[in-house]
């Protein structure tokens, strides 16, 4: 009888759940339901529908129950950084406010008087962004300290969502260490930055690590889906379970998570949190058996969901005071990105540049405003078609790739020889022959689904399907495609 495992991966625009099995050796996979990330405007904040997120998640484990395919295990990941507060009721106190929120704008000062910038690196590795736990706390505790006062737990995301499926309240390590708040070397709430800061060191339960059975279903998930599977921790950072999947044969290959995020980094042995890293902004996020993920967190694919949404006039909102750049007419189809890449390739002479990792390309009112904006600003010619804008962007992350790779060679004193590229954005042909002509060295593209697989991997581990990681890694690269692309000569 064929035994399945279910990875809900849910990333910052779509969510998904595969089912694997393994057969003869090779890893199958199959997409039982697909749902929309949505967001939604409360209290004056840009927040998660975490309840509908919920309800999608209990829809797709109802959609694997009428295919007759029962997990044996599952595992949810998502992005990292945002979180819930509950009560001592177990209930949500406030809303699941979204990363992408501007209540972190002018943040930095009020922390660094807490506690400096250099000691939190030291303490955590993590690099310094806005948007993370750390930063958000504060914001939440001067703008709702009574929140702050209410609450008695703190879940990121996945945990929360299985909390809701089971009724077991676990923090689980790799989602745990992109908050600025995990001493990257004792593997727990760093209680210096939490004393520094004033947030109570109770809502904070030692993390627990990947391969840790959480719960088995509550009795109403259980009646309403019509079926008991066990709920355990993959790692649940979307890119910790990225990373796992990558099947590199090169031992000095850079690993590449595309998506709306570009994550761009090694496996490395322990932290690195020397000066010179925290200067270059470089992060050491933990990953599956305590490995250290040392990577760039770069914009990635957003700017170029966030142009498309613009272009088939999805998110413009009247009154804004941003311009319409809609082209599409009702009744047309939508705008794809291959339409996208085609006009990149046509405008291959435009030569105008922007630094992607800039705040400003964060959660602007107009993508493409902005990026023409910053063109002007540093005395380029703003690009003024489409194929010109997407040049513009896709010559930009590439470059980054190389600048990044360049950082990473001089931190880690290794020389590295190729980049697998793995998840959505390795489908995208154009920006993986531009990063390999900018870093001039091979790029091996696919699987697609790394996230999802990486997921499995841990329940195939837990399950002894998988002798070992390696073992994994080998059945992912007889399993799936990898395309090499060469750099032009």
């Amino acid at each position: 009888m064929t035994q399945y495992y279910l990875a809900v991966d849910i990333g910052a625009s779509s969510g998904r759940h595969v089912l694997g099995h393994v057969e003869d050796g090779r890893i199958v996979l199959e997409e039982m339901y697909r749902f929309d990330t949505k967001q939604l405007r409360a209290g004056g904040h840009d927040c998660w529908d975490i309840d509908g997120l919920f309800e999608q998640i209990v829809k797709g484990l109802e959609a694997c129950g009428k295919a007759g395919k029962i997990p044996t295990t599952m595992g949810i990941d998502t992005w990292g950084v945002d979180f819930v507060l509950l009560d001592g009721n177990g209930q949500r106190v406030g809303d699941a406010v979204s990363y992408r929120d501007d209540r972190t704008k002018g943040i930095f000062p009020i922390v660094d008087a807490l506690i400096s910038p250099e000691i939190v690196y030291r303490r955590t590795g993590i690099q310094r962004q806005p948007f993370n736990t750390l930063y958000q706390l504060i914001a939440l505790k001067r703008e709702h300290p009574d929140q702050i006062r209410d609450a008695r737990r703190f879940l990121m995301i996945p945990d929360y969502f299985n909390y809701l499926l089971t009724g077991v309240a676990r923090n689980e390590y790799t989602n745990a260490t992109t908050t600025n708040l995990l001493n990257a070397r004792t593997k727990d709430w760093d209680t210096t930055i939490l004393s520094a800061c004033g947030l109570p060191q109770v809502l904070f339960a030692k993390p627990t690590m990947p391969g840790t059975v959480v719960g088995s279903l509550s009795p109403e998930i259980r009646d309403r889906v019509g079926f008991d599977t066990t709920v355990v921790l993959p790692a649940t950072h979307d890119t910790g379970s990225a990373f796992l999947a990558v099947p590199a044969r090169d031992k000095n290959a850079v690993y590449l998570s595309s998506g709306t995020w570009s994550l761009l980094g090694v496996e490395h042995e322990g932290p690195i949190t020397t000066e010179a890293s925290r200067l270059q902004n470089f992060t050491n996020e933990g990953g599956y058996e305590y490995r250290f993920r040392f990577l760039k967190n770069i914009m990635g694919l957003w700017m170029v969901q966030s142009i498309r949404r613009e272009l088939n006039g999805v998110n413009y909102v009247e009154g804004s005071g941003a311009v319409s750049h809609a082209m599409r007419k009702p009744g047309d189809p939508e705008i794809g990105f291959g339409d996208l890449i085609a006009a990149a390739e046509q405008a291959s002479d435009a030569d105008a540049f922007v630094n992607v990792n800039d705040d400003r390309f964060l959660s602007p009112d107009s993508m493409i405003d902005e990026i023409r904006q910053a063109c002007v600003e540093t005395g380029q010619q703003a690009p003024e078609s489409v194929g010109e804008l997407m040049r513009c962007v896709y010559a930009s992350l590439s470059s980054c790739y190389a600048d990044s790779i360049a950082d990473l060679a001089a931190l880690t004193g290794r020389t590295y020889t190729s980049i697998n590229i793995v998840g959505g954005g390795c489908q995208d042909s154009y920006l993986n022959q531009l990063t390999a002509d900018a870093c001039d060295i091979p790029v091996f593209a696919g699987p697609i689904e790394g996230t999802s697989l990486g997921n499995l991997i841990v329940q195939l581990l837990m399950a002894g399907e998988m002798p070992n990681l390696q073992a994994a890694r080998d059945a992912i690269h007889q399993s799936f495609d990898i395309t090499r692309i060469d750099p032009h000569e």
